[in-house]
């Protein structure tokens, strides 16, 4: 069912994630404007049933090699929206659509287990914040990376360690230490070994959960310089989520501002930097300033 892509490579609509069931009185709510219009809610957080309403209505567009960028601080729902992306937890509601997969006809959400066991492992590639998520830290790196792979149905030992190979090689990773685990790397590296084990099956999609949150700023540049050349030479659409806006505005071409679950700001990366108009937006620019 994978074709070559035309139009937008992702499209997301109204994408919900509740952890807790809701209530009438904070379901009505959450269409409105301002955290003060919206009810009973508490930012995210219904006080009467308890429902944490992590993603509200979330809808966006990535194009083919295109960066975008989503922005925000801790808990406004940017980790949620990439493990749901990446089927690491269920949305409540909204579709999800890849290009790729079935000329992004079908609602992935929807598709059968085995359908979207086959996405994550051929057209998605992902990159948590802690390498101990995307990693098995005392499998080798050459393991770790045979694992996706193999996941993806790859069986010969001679090409998946070629492949290996030539992806440490890309991402700087010393072939000397292939055969190492990622539990002696350090955490520049480990980073970098996930890179490469998300791009061992080449997809067109790259999701990055940041990624240079709790390294030395050294070692954030060079993790940064890593990204910005692979999307050079591979031209994949990726979506990079972090708190700090200096990472986003270094690699995103377009970014989303999320704030309590929602999307309160979106545009040119530049054009937000510049002239942002939500008021929270307006504190992270200057906060960066």
């Amino acid at each position: 069912m994978i074709q070559q892509q035309a139009g937008a490579l992702l499209k997301v609509r109204n994408l919900t994630k509740r952890f807790g069931d809701g209530c009438p009185q904070c379901l009505e709510g959450l269409g409105t404007g301002n955290d003060a219009e919206e009810g009973p809610l508490h930012h995210n957080y219904c006080p009467i049933c308890g429902t944490v309403h992590a993603l509200r209505d979330i809808s966006l567009d990535l194009w083919p090699g295109e960066i975008l960028g989503i922005v925000g601080e801790s808990g406004s729902g940017k980790s949620t929206l990439m493990r749901c992306l990446y089927f690491d937890q269920e949305a409540t509601e909204g579709e999800f659509f890849l290009d790729p997969f079935d000329g992004g006809k079908a609602n992935v959400l929807k598709v059968s287990a085995q359908a979207r066991r086959a996405i994550r492992h051929t057209l998605l590639g992902m990159v948590y914040q802690n390498p101990v998520m995307g990693l098995r830290m005392n499998y080798s790196a050459v393991a770790n990376i045979a694992e996706k792979l193999i996941a993806a149905g790859s069986r010969n030992v001679g090409t998946m360690t070629a492949r290996a190979s030539e992806l440490l090689d890309q991402v700087n990773i010393p072939l000397r230490r292939m055969g190492e685990s990622p539990s002696r790397f350090s955490g520049g590296m480990q980073q970098r070994v996930q890179i490469a084990k998300a791009l061992s099956n080449r997809p067109p999609l790259l999701l990055l959960d940041e990624i240079t949150t709790g390294l030395d700023l050294s070692v954030q540049a060079k993790v940064l310089d890593l990204v910005r050349q692979l999307q050079a030479d591979l031209g994949i659409g990726m979506l990079v989520v972090s708190h700090d806006l200096g990472v986003i505005r270094m690699l995103a071409d377009r970014t989303l501002v999320m704030l309590n679950g929602r999307v309160v700001e979106s545009g040119l990366t530049d054009q937000i930097l510049e002239d942002p108009q939500d008021p929270y937006t307006q504190d992270l620019v200057h906060s960066l300033l």
